[in-house]
Order: C-alpha cells, then structure tokens, then sequence
C-alpha cells in the first residue's frame, strides 16, 4: 500500500503543476469515482448517499460525500488542504530582449525561497483566456518540455554569492528562453496562440490574458539510501490534497464527509476561492438545512487543517523547540500555537492524537520557538468564518518553501490511514 500511495503522489505532483492543473487532476479522480459536478450558477439536487464536488476559478475544490445519517444529528468529517505553492508567475507584460536573449519578467508569488529556482530546467504552465470565433474562452496549457532556465552568475563574478548574497527579484529572477537575432522582436502572447494550437487544437483569434508559473521539470523522486525520502516539487501542500482525496475515496462510512482545497493559501487566502473568501460556507449553506440547524450541524462537526510542518533538519536543529522536534517518518504532526496561528485547541488535538492511537499510527507534536513568529494555515481562517471546530496537522517537510522539498517515504500512508479513520468515526467529540 505505502508505495502504491507513494508513486500515485508522484504521478499526482507530476500532473499538477498550477493549483489550476491540481484541481483538474482532483476533478479526474472524483468523477473516475462517481462524483458528479455541481454548477454554482444552476440550482443543486442532491440525494442521500450522493457524491458531488464544486469548483471555483478552477483552481478551489470542495468535495462532498452525503451519508445516509443527517449531518444534522452526526455532524461532518471535513478536511482541508490548499492547493498553491510558492513559485515565479509571468508577468501581464513580461517580454524582455536583452544582449541578444529573450526572457521573461516574473513576479515572485508567495513566500519563496529563491535561491533554488536558479540552474533548474523550467516549464511553464498555467490558465490562457482567449478570444475564438467572437466568444470568451479559457484553457489549460502545460509546455512541459524545459523551455527556461535562469542561470546564476558565475562565482567568479560574485565572489561573495557564498556569504549570503541577497537576491533581487526584479532584476535576478526573469527566465532566459531563447536568443533572438538582430532586431527580431518577441510576442509571448503568440507563444502561446501555438501552444494553444499543439496542445489542444484550438485555434485562438487572440490570447487576451493569463496566468502562468514557471515550475521545475525534474519529477518527483523516492530517494536516499534505504528509499526513505520523497523530494519533489509542491509537496506544501499537494501532499495534503492527495492524502484528502485518498481517504475520501476509500472510506465506506455513513456520515457526510467533505474535502476542501482552496487556492491562494500561500498569500493570505484573501480571495472568492480562498479560504478567507465565502466559497466553502456558500457550498455548505446550499447543502445543509438552514438557520438555526446550520448552526447545529456545523457546532457538531470538526475539521482536520492539512498543511506540512517543519520537520527538524539535522543541520539547523537549534531551529526547533528542543521538546517539540518533529521527525521524518515519524507520522503526523499536530500543529499547535497559543496565538491562534494554527486552530488547534486541547479538545480537536486530543480526538486527533485518539484517532492515530486506534489506528496504530505515530503522532507528534510542533510548537514554533517562543522566540521565532509562527507561519498559519487555512486553519484558523475557515474556524473563524464557519465556527467549526478545528485541529491543525501535516507531514513533517524538510525545504518548505523551495522548489524542491523533501518528506518521508512513510507517512503518507499514516496520514491517508488516520484521515480515513476520521472520516469513518461514527461520533465526533
């Protein structure tokens, strides 16, 4: 089982390289299972024991499964992960010609670290809006071929790029694609006009807009000595999806269950399909009974927040609170932080650490140094707009943050066996 769960990440990662690419990759598997769309702009008919999901900007998911108990007298299981990643976005108008080389200017999306993006074999993916025999359309396009790459300078060059040689993102960062001849002159959008044709045969009067990452084309990968590890790009926070969808999918229970993944977490998740936006309680209001049983329903049910935590790196373990150190292949981490940073509280941690107790899973625990800030989640945000109680948890993660990071080959398989259990638990605290 475990490198089954192991290689259908891979396969996963490798199929999602935007959070618009992951929530179609969401969208196959559900429907591969029976799962029916739901329009947000047409009336809803559901049926007990039906299996439905809703999008929004094609980039935010929320799956349901109704059961045959009312959620109003068991509650509902819900988990939430999110479905971005730090990365390098082109910008509206990003051609640059300089001696003699095509580039493109980006804008850093989230908290990235940057140095890792240099000497990497890039792609580019994203959404193109166009225009097509006088109608607005949108589609998915992927280059997946190495297609850039931003070299570094040669130490020669900079000779203190190993004393902490800090990176200007405007001028550092902007891809090199191709050399370009004379006065020759660039037009992206017709770049994409062709791959538009390749890709999908769609012939495109004109590309009127987009939004495009850049991303590493080197796949995910088990490594180390005994197989160990996983590395590979996005695992913050693909991991947590795949592990959610995982268990949704293989989970025979008769409460209502729920998988969320929302975009734009990576920036404040400020936005309509964001978890600080309304799309999950809209979802909810439209499924549940109304008024004060809405109330009812959501005081009776708990979310699980999925998002990676920091394990302890061996070279930088004065990082971690020396008693709250979590370790690779050590199971999940329950993510606590007295300043509301994650959502966790002593009664969602102890039914969480009860779960994996059953399951014979490990469980472990983070709190950040009294000393150090705390990053958050869509923890605290969703518990705050719907009132549900809520724990934080993820898989201990080394790199967070870069364009390759590492977890361990074990606990993906302990987070998909202790999330099933919760969706199949047939009371909630």
């Amino acid at each position: 089982m475990r490198e089954e769960l192991n290689q259908g990440l891979i396969d996963f990662l490798k199929a999602s390289p935007t959070p618009f690419h992951a929530t179609a990759s969401l969208v196959q598997r559900l429907e591969a299972a029976g799962y029916q769309r739901l329009d947000e702009r047409e009336p809803w008919t559901t049926e007990t024991n039906g299996r439905y999901y809703v999008t929004r900007n094609d980039s935010s998911i929320v799956a349901i499964k109704m059961g045959r108990h009312s959620p109003l007298h068991g509650g509902i299981r819900l988990v939430g992960a999110h479905t971005d990643s730090p990365c390098l976005r082109v910008k509206p108008q990003p051609e640059l010609q300089r001696q003699g080389f095509w580039q493109l200017g980006v804008e850093v999306y989230g908290g990235a670290l940057l140095a890792p993006w240099f000497d990497r074999d890039l792609s580019l993916a994203g959404r193109v809006t166009f225009r097509r025999d006088g109608k607005v359309e949108s589609q998915l396009v992927d280059f997946k071929a190495p297609i850039a790459t931003i070299p570094n300078l040669a130490i020669h060059l900079n000779r203190e790029a190993n004393m902490g040689w800090a990176i200007n993102a405007q001028t550092e960062l902007p891809p090199i694609l191709a050399q370009f001849a004379g006065d020759e002159r660039v037009d992206f959008r017709a770049v994409l006009t062709d791959q538009l044709a390749r890709e999908h045969g769609l012939n495109a009067d004109v590309v009127l807009d987009y939004e495009l990452s850049f991303y590493d084309t080197q796949s995910a990968a088990i490594i180390g000595l005994h197989g160990d590890f996983i590395a590979g790009a996005r695992l913050d926070n693909l991991l947590s999806c795949y592990a959610g969808l995982q268990a949704l999918l293989t989970t025979e229970t008769d409460e209502t269950c729920v998988l969320v993944c929302n975009d734009h977490e990576e920036v404040g998740s400020c936005s309509a399909c964001g978890a600080d936006g309304p799309m999950l309680e809209q979802t909810l209001r439209r499924l549940l009974p109304a008024g004060d049983e809405f109330v009812r329903t959501i005081q009776k049910s708990l979310l699980v927040s999925a998002d990676n935590a920091h394990g302890v790196h061996p070279n930088y373990a004065d990082k971690h609170d020396a008693n709250h150190g979590p370790k690779l292949n050590a199971g999940p981490v329950i993510k606590v932080n007295s300043n509301q940073r994650y959502a966790t509280n002593s009664e969602t941690a102890g039914f969480f650490r009860h779960l994996c107790m059953a399951e014979e899973v490990p469980v472990q625990s983070f709190v950040v140094r009294s000393d150090m800030g705390c990053g958050s989640t869509i923890g605290p945000i969703t518990a705050s707009h719907l009132g549900v109680r809520t724990v934080d948890i993820g898989l201990p993660t080394f790199a967070m943050h870069s364009i390759r990071e590492l977890c361990g080959s074990h606990d993906l398989a302990h987070l998909v066996k202790v999330l099933s259990a919760f969706y199949a638990c047939r009371e909630l605290p």
